[in-house]
């Protein structure tokens, strides 16, 4: 009933039509019109059945190398390309049946070289190419009934090519001749051969070419004109062991001839709707002394008279079903002292033959589907060796306590349907070794107590579909070695099951109550629980309600019940279960919840039930799965959630369930967002568990994915790697703390001169493209602590005695003004900038702003206009930092005021030089190279 547990998926990942079953794809009634090529490779199994499929090209199975069985039953296929079953080379079963395939090309069956079985019935096949089976050389079973095969050539292809084969079926082809020479010129491994329902005119057999067959079936079909029977020598049928002539159409003598020549291997023969001669017939079949086994259906034999079985001595098994016999002579079967199954089903016996009685070592009697109205205490006399009886469809009101009183040996006891509604005690003394009764289907409306006492050994209890409302505390006493009991579809109340109805069958291992009309208001502690006697039960299954009322679970419901490992409760309209409902059943690995209305579950629910591998809540009104996340059912493996109200499937909820190997969320309605996305990757990456019908998932929000499936969101827009963005940003902070500290103790001074050069960049910028008229013929930047310097030295001999109009910001600079803009006017309203620098001059922040201000027009403009004057001697050392003042002492002359003190006149010379000098810095650098450099 549940085969959830037992689904091993052979890839992690879902199929777009199919499903993975115990190594196999299954894509049956799945509309398709192609082989889809998403099944995993490792499949050994694949169905594609009851399909649209009209074509197999050989890029189908290609990557299917270990593939032993394919079914393609019911599709359309009228085309296969040639070697279209090249890669399959594994394969050992094919089933074609039911397409539309008129043309076997050449080569078709190219690559199947481990072939053992192929079916390719039901198609409309006329042509075969004289290539198309080469390739199955190991091939022994093969079926092409139902085909249009007119000629025996067109076997003889097949044939030719086959020659490990053992059994070939041609049933109800177009074949009305049979000639052995057509067929082969050569002894054939044919042990079966089956060429039923072909309307043959002539049958010859004129040479030896079935060496090895044992079973030959050439009847079942109607024709009035006789059949040209001509078998050269009766040895070439002297291995048939099984013979199916039904309805063949031979003369009397023909007839003869046939069973003449199977006279010493023949044991079992089908003679089915023979219409004339049968009493004949039966006595040339019984006078094969080696045949035990004669089938004698649909002959139309209404009266069974006392000499039409004399000569059948040696028949173990006869079936005279279907035939309307509606009296069997008391002497009938008197003859027929090796009888052991006897089949009288489907015919109009109103009671037991009396002829049945002088068969004293008959095993099995099958007189179902009868007209037989009443048991009387002497039908079954004699029968001590009866193990198996049918009485089943006949319509038999009540049983008597005497009926069954000889059949001590009876194992199986057939009763079903058969209209009863009283048992009367028949099964209180007798039929001490019954393993096995059917009683479902009738009319019982009560278990009597003890009513089944006598059944020492019975072991299953078929009491289904019938209207019984009433059990006692004894009504299953003296059942101690009852297994299974099924009690399904009946009218029992919660009244009767509180009785201790079941307290007696101690070793019952599964009871089914499904379909019964018991329920509970409340779910209170119970005072008798029920089952709390059947410590060995293991599969429990509770009813399903025909009414619309809520109801409940008494929380000691399954109390006792501490073996039981599947439990069913759908359909029974639960709201609510208490979280110790499974206390008692430790070892449950099947649970059935579906069809309730449950809006939640409570993870305290599934604490106890730590063995869970099958879980069904499909129906169930469910909102959320959270109760998953602290459930621990680590050992679920199959979950089928069906039809629910959830739509969003949460990461935590995937990883609380370790163990799941498939999973069924069919029929929900998904939320198309990033809420989603791990479960959408997760169906597509998960290395083991398969996603039933993934591809079916629909969207129902937002409203622009609605009706969408939800594997078309693009889960891309939500990768966000949070772990791996923490991380970035973590390396990112220490390396910018590391680079930091770094910087500020090697590299603080060389930090605060790039800072003041970008800042005198941005204003060089700003006003490197003004023509403003040069105001003044030099700008002095300079120190306030050298300012005595510039006042008392500088100013008298350039302004004074030189006559050049000097720029300097303690004079010059215009008040309220912000001081960069007065110093970059300055500078760039200047023809010349004299920077006067000494140690304080480098530490000035406004100094450096000034000279990077030049050092730009200079190189901007590519002019003269920088002249640096050192009143100091500055090592180079001290000059590392401030990386454009060197690079300027590389390019530029230069004057130093300590070199000077014996010659001043020469420095002052140098300096009237220097601003007389034109703007083009290769003059000035051929007129002042005098001085030195460093």
């Amino acid at each position: 009933m549940y085969v959830g547990i037992f689904v091993i998926p052979v890839r992690g990942f879902i199929l777009k039509n199919c499903r993975i079953t115990n190594n196999g794809a299954i894509c049956v009634g799945n509309k398709l019109t192609a082989v889809p090529r998403d099944v995993p490779q490792t499949v050994v199994t694949f169905d594609l059945s009851a399909n649209r499929i009209s074509r197999i090209q050989p890029s189908d199975f290609t990557a299917l190398t270990v593939l032993r069985r394919l079914d393609i039953n019911r599709n359309n296929i009228s085309h296969i390309d040639s070697r279209a079953f090249a890669s399959l080379i594994s394969l050992q079963k094919l089933n074609l049946n039911n397409n539309k395939l008129v043309h076997l090309g050449e080569n078709v069956f190219d690559g199947l070289s481990s072939l053992i079985e192929l079916r390719i019935a039901s198609n409309h096949i006329k042509v075969v190419a004289a290539t198309a089976f080469k390739s199955m050389t190991n091939l022994k079973f093969l079926d092409m009934s139902y085909n249009k095969l007119q000629k025996l050539a067109k076997v003889r292809l097949i044939l030719q090519h086959l020659p490990k084969l053992h059994e070939v079926v041609l049933i109800k082809n177009d074949l009305n001749t049979f000639h052995s020479w057509e067929l082969t010129n050569r002894s054939l491994e044919l042990s079966a051969i089956d060429l039923s329902q072909n309307a043959f005119k002539d049958f010859r057999i004129t040479g030896d070419v079935f060496t090895n067959l044992t079973r030959f079936n050439i009847g079942e079909f109607s024709s009035k004109k006789p059949m040209i029977w001509d078998v050269r020598n009766s040895t070439f049928l002297s291995r048939v062991s099984s013979l199916d002539i039904s309805g063949l159409p031979l003369a009397l003598h023909d007839m003869q001839a046939l069973l003449g020549a199977v006279n010493l291997s023949l044991t079992s023969l089908r003679m089915n709707k023979m219409t004339k001669n049968l009493g004949a017939l039966i006595n040339m079949s019984c006078a094969i002394p080696t045949m035990s086994k004669l089938q004698f259906r649909r002959n139309k034999l209404n009266f069974v008279g006392p000499y039409f079985f004399k000569l059948c001595v040696n028949v173990t098994e006869l079936d005279l079903t279907d035939n309307r016999i509606h009296f069997i002579h008391e002497n009938a079967f008197r003859s027929l002292t090796s009888l052991r199954i006897l089949t009288l089903s489907r015919n109009r016996l109103s009671c037991v033959p009396s002829a049945t009685r002088n068969l004293p070592f008959l095993s099995k009697l099958d007189l179902s589907s009868n007209n037989i109205s009443v048991l009387y205490c002497y039908d079954f006399d004699n029968q001590t060796k009866l193990t198996q009886l049918s009485l089943y469809q006949n319509s038999i009101p009540a049983l008597e306590e005497c009926v069954f009183k000889d059949l001590v040996l009876l194992q199986v006891l057939k009763l079903q349907t058969s209209q009863i509604v009283k048992l009367k005690g028949a099964f209180r003394k007798h039929l001490g070794n019954l393993t096995r009764l059917y009683l479902n289907g009738n009319k019982l409306t009560a278990i009597q107590p003890k009513e089944f006492e006598g059944l020492k050994s019975l072991q299953n209890l078929s009491l289904h579909e019938n209207q019984i409302k009433q059990l006692h505390n004894n009504s299953f006493f003296g059942l101690t070695n009852l297994l299974e009991i099924q009690l399904q579809s009946n009218l029992i109340r919660e009244d009767d099951i509180n009785t201790g109805a079941f307290n007696a069958l101690t070793n019952l291992r599964r009871l089914d109550l499904r379909d019964n009309h018991f329920s509970y208001k409340k779910d209170t502690v119970l005072t008798n629980p029920p089952f709390s006697n059947l410590s060995h039960l293991r599969e429990l299954s509770i009813p399903g309600q025909h009414h619309r009322l809520k109801s409940h679970l008494p929380i000691n419901f399954l109390q006792g019940l501490t073996n039981l490992t599947l439990f069913s409760a759908r359909n029974i309209h639960l709201t609510y279960l208490h979280k110790d409902t499974f206390n008692y059943t430790p070892n449950l690995e099947t649970l059935d919840l579906s069809a309730n209305e449950f809006s939640n579950l409570s993870p305290q629910l599934f604490l106890p039930i730590q063995n869970l591998k099958s879980l069904y809540i499909s129906r169930t009104v469910l909102k959320l799965l959270d109760f998953f996340i602290d459930a621990n059912l680590t050992k679920l493996q199959f979950l089928q959630a069906k039809n629910n109200q959830f739509s969003v499937i949460t990461k935590e909820v995937i990883n609380s369930l370790p163990a799941l190997v498939f999973l069924d969320f069919q029929g929900n309605s998904f939320t198309c967002d990033c809420d989603n996305a791990f479960f959408i990757n997760w169906m597509e990456i998960s290395v083991q568990t398969q996603v039933a019908y993934g591809y079916t998932f629909n969207c129902s929000e937002p409203a622009d994915f609605k009706n969408k499936r939800l594997l078309d969101f693009d889960t891309r827009l939500c990768s966000v790697d949070t772990g791996f963005i923490y991380y970035a940003s973590t390396t990112c902070m220490i390396l910018c703390l590391m680079v930091a500290s770094f910087t500020h103790h090697f590299m603080k001074w060389q930090l605060v001169y790039a800072y003041n050069i970008f800042l005198a960049w941005l204003f060089d910028t700003k006003y490197k493209n003004k023509q403003a008229p040069n105001q003044y013929d030099a700008f002095i930047s300079y120190n306030t602590h050298d300012e005595p310097w510039v006042i008392g030295e500088l100013l008298p001999k350039l302004e004074g005695q030189q006559g050049w109009r000097l720029c300097l910001h303690h004079r010059d600079f215009e008040p309220g003004r912000a001081i960069i803009d007065n110093i970059t006017d300055a500078i760039y309203g200047s023809r010349k900038t004299i920077c006067v620098i000494s140690r304080r001059y480098l530490e000035s922040e406004w100094c450096s702003r000034e000279v990077q201000t030049a050092s730009f027009r200079l190189f901007d403009e590519h002019r003269d206009v920088l002249i640096l004057v050192f009143l100091e001697e500055i090592p180079t050392y001290l000059l590392s930092p401030f990386h454009r003042m060197r690079k300027l002492l590389k390019r530029q002359t230069y004057l130093s005021w300590p070199r000077a003190a014996n010659h001043p006149e020469v420095f002052w010379e140098k300096l009237r030089q220097a601003l007389q000098s034109g703007d083009d810095l290769g003059d000035c650098r051929f007129t002042l190279n005098v001085v030195e450099t460093a």
